[in-house]
């Protein structure tokens, strides 16, 4: 399947969620009587879930400006530079993704979505782990 392919089928998925969503909370009210404390938090869990939103589509070494463009106006984005320089990625057709959070295929549940990026004439070799 192609990129492009992909990045249709995720926007389309995308739409089809917000439209099916409007209105609905994602997380019930915790019953009276819920302990609070120190211990193991616990993630309450809907007796309906919510469909999944999005699935983050596989563009770790395209280019960020194609990404943007292809994802920018349904999906809360940011760039962030990956070689620990902390450099402004003002024209991400000059940037080259290396790394995605969420990862390529994983349900995208926290938003803005982050992009590792390197300038293009850089390897991700060269990327600074966090």
């Amino acid at each position: 399947m192609t990129v492009t392919k992909l990045v249709r089928t995720t926007l389309a998925a995308m739409l089809l969620a917000s439209v099916t969503s409007c209105g609905a909370a994602a997380v019930p009210d915790a019953p009276a009587g819920t302990p609070t404390g120190s211990g193991p938090a616990e993630t309450p869990r809907s007796a309906n879930p919510e469909p999944v939103t999005a699935t983050m589509p596989d563009v770790i070494g395209g280019n960020a400006g194609r990404a943007y463009e292809q994802l920018g106006s349904t999906l809360d984005m940011a760039f962030k530079d990956a070689s620990g320089q902390s450099r402004s990625v003002d024209d991400p057709s000059a940037w080259k993704i290396c790394d995605s959070q969420p990862g390529p295929n994983q349900q995208i549940i926290d938003y803005p979505v982050v992009f590792d990026v390197m300038r293009v004439t850089e390897s991700c070799k060269d990327a600074v782990p966090e």
